[in-house]
């Protein structure tokens, strides 16, 4: 029996219209799976937990790894459990998508309310120190307290006076040159820095080596973002007993006259400059700067 030509022509078109659907379905099944891979990222944090007592979370400088700790956390009189942190883009964790000390910030404050953390202690060096005091400014009740080890709450004040926050953008010319440096042109700005930062010189390797395993982008416009911070607005917030400990760099005097005038506004603070330090004071004086710290929180 043959079949009539409109009927025939009608089939066709459903035919050709199922087929159609199905298509545009898996078309849309693969953009689903692309724009979810594309929104959905690596943790902004990791963290590596050892002991029991009393929580202490330790917070690294830009590109350092958690285990920067490691050797504190075996001088630490008492009992405590160590929250060693480690960020996205630094020491072979995945990069997330910027704003990255913002998503960093958010979290820990995540993290510290998800495991109820209460009576928190917070040992911070450089941005560690900044995401201490970010920390204990949101968390009031729960951080107790600060070890700050050579961090002040505006570091665009020092490098860049008078310049505002509105200016500082991650599209720039230096942040271009940077990422635009091939590896050799890299390592030794990296080199630089890393020679700048501890009067140690068997620790500038390993300086050196956390910049280079740094994601390029992280590191350029993670930075960035550390520029704009002003954490001195939000330093009448913080209720936490405060010990900062400040590098003897330029010089004691001119540091800590830096210290004194950005944490002004910082009631329950001691400050301490260390000698003979620079920025990584937890290598250039790691004796008197385990004594300081283990005094400051037996002293609780």
């Amino acid at each position: 029996m043959k079949c009539d030509v409109t009927i025939c022509n009608l089939l066709h078109q459903r035919e050709n219209q199922k087929q159609n659907i199905m298509k545009n379905f898996r078309v849309t099944l693969i953009l689903f799976a692309i724009v979810n891979l594309a929104f959905s990222q690596a943790p902004a944090i990791t963290v590596e937990v050892s002991g029991n007592g009393n929580p202490i979370l330790f917070l690294p400088g830009f590109t350092n790894p958690g285990s920067i700790w490691d050797e504190t956390v075996t001088h630490l009189k008492g009992n405590h459990e160590n929250h060693l942190i480690s960020y996205a883009g630094f020491d072979g964790n995945a990069p997330i998508a910027m704003p990255w000390y913002d998503t960093i910030k958010k979290e820990l404050i995540t993290y510290i309310k998800k495991k109820k953390l209460t009576n928190v202690v917070i040992i911070g060096h450089s941005m560690g120190g900044n995401l201490a005091i970010d920390l204990a400014a949101t968390l009031p009740n729960r951080i107790k307290n600060l070890v700050i080890v050579d961090s002040i709450p505006c570091m665009r004040e020092l490098m860049m006076p008078g310049v505002p926050e509105s200016q500082i953008q991650y599209e720039s010319p230096y942040n271009k040159q940077m990422l635009a440096m091939n590896e050799t042109q890299f390592k030794q700005t990296a080199m630089m820095m890393a020679q700048n930062m501890t009067n140690e010189k068997d620790k500038v390797d390993a300086l050196l080596n956390w910049i280079l395993k740094a994601d390029r982008e992280t590191y350029v416009y993670g930075y960035t973002d550390l520029l704009k911070l002003d954490l001195r607005k939000v330093l009448n917030l913080v209720m936490a007993k405060t010990l900062i400990l400040g590098a003897a760099f330029p010089t004691i005097e001119i540091a800590k006259e830096n210290y004194e005038k950005q944490y002004a506004t910082l009631s329950n603070k001691t400050i301490e400059m260390i000698p003979d330090s620079k920025h990584f004071i937890m290598f250039d004086q790691p004796e008197l700067f385990y004594e300081k710290v283990n005094t400051f929180l037996v002293n609780e």
